[in-house]
């Protein structure tokens, strides 16, 4: 399995997030999923873009990412967040081994992991 972990700003659209996914993902990535905090998981664009795709979407508590030991963590994520990573954290907690670790793209911040 492939998990695209996912972070974005409120009404980020389908077309950033899909930009996003696309710069990191790597070639032939098979079984991929879209992983997000819980706050996420209902944005219309991280929604669509799944959608498009025919990717599996899903979000994980705030409390549940803090767990996760990452790379790159961010206060700044932390203070809006709850947790000190989202993309790579969620990327992590469903995949296992962190692939491209967090990449900002815009308003979409993305990690994959396998």
């Amino acid at each position: 399995m492939t998990s695209v972990g996912v972070g974005a700003r409120r009404g980020v659209r389908a077309e950033e997030v899909l930009a996003a996914v696309d710069d990191v993902l790597p070639a032939h990535s098979a079984d991929v999923r879209l992983v997000t905090i819980d706050t996420r998981v209902t944005e219309p664009g991280i929604v669509e873009a799944a959608a498009r795709r025919g990717w599996p979407l899903a979000g994980y508590p705030a409390a549940q990412l803090a767990h996760v030991t990452v790379p790159a963590p961010s206060e700044r994520v932390r203070q809006h967040a709850g947790t000190v990573s989202v993309a790579e954290a969620a990327a992590l907690l469903d995949g296992g081994t962190l692939l491209v670790g967090k990449t900002v793209h815009g308003r979409v911040t993305v990690a994959v992991a396998t």
